[in-house]
């Protein structure tokens, strides 16, 4: 195992889930159960673990916090400010994908609740989660 004098930041994934009913997007979001942010709305996501693939990671989070699987995701883009999460320096890789059909979510995990949300209508958000859709909506 190495050791590094420079400083590493965390390495997390974050899911965004998107579905298309009667004209209006949704986006996925969890209510978190612990801190930080704990009870606000945030993608499906958390820790890359050691050794893991990030595409791996994201399906995996997403599975554990929602019940959901899918085989089709893309690469969005990666966020590194400093600000974006108050345990330390994080750098997310977003990941994206859509489902035909918008099915019940079943959280789990570190999720207390999951739900469907219409882009125009969405919660407080925790991180840079709100930052992320807008950059996501304007990309397309």
């Amino acid at each position: 195992m190495y050791t590094y004098d420079y400083p590493r930041p965390m390495l997390t994934v974050d899911m965004l889930l998107l579905s298309e009913k009667k004209d209006d997007i949704f986006v996925l979001l969890v209510r978190r159960k612990n801190d930080p942010f704990k009870g606000k709305w945030a993608f499906p996501g958390g820790f890359v673990e050691e050794g893991e693939m990030m595409q791996t990671a994201a399906l995996r989070e997403l599975k554990e916090e929602t019940g959901f699987t899918t085989d089709c995701i893309e690469q969005f883009r990666a966020y590194s400010d400093g600000y974006r999460d108050p345990r330390g320096w994080s750098v997310t890789v977003v990941y994206f994908g859509w489902l035909d059909k918008q099915e019940k979510p079943h959280p789990g995990d570190d999720a207390m609740d999951a739900r469907w949300f219409s882009l125009d209508d969405l919660p407080d958000m925790a991180f840079d989660h709100w930052e992320i859709v807008m950059d996501f909506i304007s990309a397309q």
